[in-house]
């Protein structure tokens, strides 16, 4: 549900625009989507951090897998992500809704993206770009830590498993999930991290189709 929500804040107005060739978008729109967008991207890196901690559960405490992951601790892990999912897409969309625009506001991407627009800004950028670093750290790196140490209490259970068909379905269970951190890891860093060149703006528009458009 959040991965349809995620494509479709930004992908209808995309069509729209490539159908019709009026590529505009209102500015409470563009804020509008920035939110969403932020939201429910974040609330998929959160909840792969959630699906990290169940599998650590299944394969290394597995007696207590029923009563760790009951229906009633799924929802309140669930609530407890979306809760705190818009901790950075209300702040970046609160202090982007404060910055004065110059007369050039041809966005360099195809949806509204929090880098993009703060090169467009005339006024001061400084905070937003501390946010930015600040939340970014807290919001991406905690859970992808989460991640990696989930992933180490696995193999270190899985090796030490007896039988070679138990480590094989344990390994199994775990890679459509590894896939999917690689491929949302994988396309982040490749827009956020890489330096900027030349065609810096058509590669991290090309690799943000990865997250935004073919979703995992």
């Amino acid at each position: 549900f959040a991965d349809i929500c995620f494509t479709s804040a930004s992908i209808p107005k995309m069509l729209v625009n490539i159908e019709t060739q009026h590529q505009t978008i209102s500015y409470v729109g563009c804020i509008t989507q920035l939110y969403f967008l932020l939201a429910l991207g974040g609330l998929d890196n959160l909840l792969l951090a959630a699906m990290a901690y169940d599998r650590y559960v299944a394969i290394c405490r597995p007696l207590h897998y029923a009563t760790t992951m009951s229906p009633q601790n799924c929802v309140l892990i669930m609530s407890m992500c979306w809760a705190l999912t818009n901790i950075p897409a209300l702040t970046h969309s609160i202090l982007l809704a404060h910055l004065f625009f110059c007369t050039q506001h041809a966005i360099p991407h195809f949806y509204c993206d929090i880098s993009a627009l703060l090169k467009l800004a005339c006024s001061d950028t400084h905070l937003n770009e501390l946010m930015v670093i600040i939340l970014g750290a807290i919001f991406l790196t905690v859970p992808l830590a989460l991640i990696i140490l989930s992933y180490a209490c696995i193999t270190s259970a899985v090796l030490g498993f007896s039988s070679p068909e138990g480590r094989w379905k344990a390994f199994s269970t775990c890679g459509s999930h590894l896939t999917v951190v690689l491929l949302f890891y994988g396309s982040l860093m490749g827009v956020y991290l890489f330096p900027s060149s030349s065609d810096s703006v058509r590669r991290d528009s090309a690799t943000s189709v990865l997250y935004i458009v073919v979703t995992p």
